[in-house]
């Protein structure tokens, strides 16, 4: 003897969305925001799992990256300035290499 299995039981459908979260596609606007986007400059990135667990939210992320922008700002700076020692091309002076010997 077989059981029941799935096509025994009925085939009542239910609805398990909450009311609150009813959509009514009808009233949606295509591209809503879109123009809004555009005008104000967006850029969607997408993170590694792993990167994204390190983060709690955009507003983390963005501190993230401005601290590293500063870093990488003054660190590009400070090697400018100490590779810049003993060459006179970078001191303001012109060399003529072939009088050098």
């Amino acid at each position: 003897m077989k059981g029941k299995g799935m096509k025994g039981r009925s085939k009542k459908i239910q609805d398990e969305l909450r009311p609150e979260y009813n959509f009514d596609y009808s009233k949606a606007v295509r591209g809503k925001y879109y123009k809004r986007l555009m005008e104000e400059g967006s850029n969607v990135v997408i993170l590694e799992p792993d990167v994204a667990k390190a983060f709690q939210d955009s507003v983390s992320v963005n501190e993230a990256l401005r601290s590293l922008l500063d870093i990488t700002r003054s660190t590009r700076r400070l090697t400018r300035r100490s590779s810049c020692q003993g060459k006179p091309e970078t001191l303001g002076f012109r060399v003529n290499r072939d009088e050098i010997g």
